[in-house]
C-alpha cells in the first residue's frame, strides 16, 4: 500500500464523512450513526475502499480518537462531581458491569453447557461499554447537566470495572483449556496491577502536565504539550502493557482538578482535532465489519445482545435506585450504556490474539472465531441504536445545551 493510497483513502474519508454531517443534520439523527453505516458501505463488506490492508494503517489515527476521549471522559471525574454525584456513579457502573456480565454468562451456558468458557468470556466482554459513541453524541448535542456528567464518569469507571472482569475471566479460561496450572494469586493480582499502574501513569502525566504548562496562554502552544502528553501516555501504557484508555482518563482528572482552567483550554484546543479523528475513528470501526459472516452468528449473537442490553438498562436502574440518584438519571442512565464499540472490540481481539494461534488447541481457535464474530455483528446494531437512545434520554432528561 503506496502513502498516496493511503493518503487518498483519508481524503475520502474526510470528504464522506463532511456529506454525512450534512444529512444526519437534516434527518436529525447523531453523527456517529451515519459514520458507523458510512464505514460499513465503504468497508470490507460492500465497497472494499477501506480494506482490512489499508484499516491496519490507521491505528495511529484511532489510538489519538480514543486518547481523546478518554481526555474527555477523565475531565468530567471532578471533587465537585464526585461529591455531587459520587456513591451514584460508582454502583451504576458496578451494577451495569455486573448485570451484563452476569445475564450474558448464564444465557450463553444454558444455550451451550458444553464450553462455560466462552460463556465466561462473552460475560467479561459484554459488562464493557463504549466512551467513544456516547462521549460523541454528547459533545454535538453539548448537553450539561446531572444526567451528562454521570453518563460521562460512568462510561469511564465501566472500563476499570470491565477490564478486571475480563482479566479473571480470560485467566480461568486458560486454565480450562490448559493443563497448565495457574496459581490463584497470579489470577487476581493480573488486574490489580495493571489497573494500579494504567492510574499511577495518568497521574504522573497530569501532575507533570500541569506543571509545565500552568502558565500557557497561547492555543499553539498548549496543543504541542496536549498532544504530546496524550500520545506519551499511550505509547508508554502499550510499551509496558497497561491500559492506555485509563492512564489517559487519569492524566485528564488529574488536570482537571489541579487546574480547572488550564483542562479547559486543553479541552477547547482539543476540539480542534476531534472531528476528523472521531469521523475516522467511527468509520474505521464500521469498515472492519463483515457482513458475510452473519450466519455464523446465528442465535448466539442474538442471545448475546438481548442479554447484554437488559443488563445495561436493568444493571444501571438498579444502582441508581439504591443509591438515590436524581430522577432524571434513575430512568434514563440505562438508554446511554448501549454502545460496545472501542473496548469491547479490544477485548474481541485481544482473544483473537491469545486464543486463536493454536496454543489452546481446536477449542481455543473456536472460542477465538466466535467472540469476535458475536462482537463485530452486534456492533452494528449497538453503534445504530445506542447513540439513538442516548439522544432520546439527554433529550428527555431536560439536559440543557452549553453555549
Amino acid at each position: 500500500m503506496s502513502e498516496l493510497n493511503i493518503l487518498i483513502l483519508l481524503a475520502i474519508t474526510a470528504l464522506a464523512a463532511y456529506f454525512i454531517r450534512q444529512l444526519t443534520s437534516r434527518l436529525e439523527i447523531p453523527t456517529v450513526t451515519g459514520y458507523v453505516l458510512l464505514g460499513v458501505v465503504l468497508g470490507v463488506s460492500l465497497l472494499r475502499l477501506l480494506h482490512e490492508e489499508a484499516l491496519q494503517h490507521m491505528d495511529l489515527v484511532n489510538d489519538l480518537a480514543l486518547g481523546l476521549i478518554g481526555f474527555t471522559i477523565g475531565s468530567e471525574l471532578r471533587r465537585d462531581v464526585f461529591k455531587k454525584l459520587g456513591k451514584s456513579i460508582f454502583l451504576i457502573a458496578l451494577f451495569e458491569s455486573l448485570c451484563a456480565f452476569i445475564l450474558v454468562t448464564v444465557f450463553v451456558y444454558l444455550l451451550d453447557p458444553t464450553r462455560i468458557y466462552l460463556a465466561l468470556i462473552l460475560g467479561a466482554v459484554a459488562s464493557a461499554t463504549a466512551p467513544a459513541a456516547t462521549v460523541y453524541v454528547i459533545q454535538q448535542y453539548k448537553t450539561k447537566g446531572p444526567l451528562t456528567s454521570t453518563i460521562l464518569a460512568v462510561v469511564g469507571i465501566d472500563d476499570a470495572i470491565a477490564l478486571m472482569i475480563f482479566v479473571f475471566a480470560a485467566a480461568v479460561t486458560k486454565s480450562l483449556l490448559s493443563v497448565e496450572h495457574i496459581s490463584s494469586l497470579h489470577i487476581i493480582l493480573t488486574p490489580v496491577l495493571e489497573i494500579l499502574f494504567s492510574l499511577l501513569l495518568g497521574t504522573m502525566l497530569g501532575l507533570l502536565f500541569v506543571w509545565l504548562f500552568r502558565r500557557v496562554r497561547f492555543p499553539d502552544d498548549l496543543s504541542l504539550g496536549i498532544i504530546g502528553f496524550i500520545l506519551l501516555g499511550l505509547g508508554i501504557a502499550e510499551h509496558f502493557h497497561l491500559s492506555g484508555l485509563l492512564a489517559i482518563m487519569a492524566f485528564g482528572s488529574v488536570s482537571s482538578n489541579m487546574n480547572l482552567m488550564l483542562n479547559n483550554r486543553s479541552g477547547k484546543v482539543l476540539e480542534q482535532f476531534s472531528p476528523i479523528l472521531f469521523a475516522c475513528f467511527f468509520i474505521f470501526g464500521g469498515a472492519h465489519l463483515n457482513l458475510t459472516l452473519l450466519p455464523k452468528v446465528g442465535v448466539l449473537g442474538l442471545v448475546y445482545l438481548i442479554a447484554r442490553m437488559a443488563g445495561k438498562m436493568g444493571g444501571a436502574s438498579l444502582g441508581a435506585w439504591i443509591s438515590r440518584a436524581p430522577p432524571s438519571v434513575r430512568k434514563y442512565i440505562g438508554f446511554a450504556l448501549i454502545p460496545q464499540v472501542g473496548v469491547a472490540i479490544a477485548l474481541a481481539i485481544l482473544v483473537k490474539k491469545e486464543f486463536g494461534t493454536g496454543a489452546f488447541g481446536e477449542e481455543g481457535m473456536h472460542l477465538a472465531e466466535v467472540v469476535i464474530n458475536v462482537l463485530l455483528f452486534t456492533t452494528i446494531i449497538t453503534e445504530i441504536v445506542g447513540p439513538l437512545l442516548t439522544k432520546m434520554a439527554l433529550t428527555r432528561a431536560g439536559e440543557r445545551q452549553s453555549d
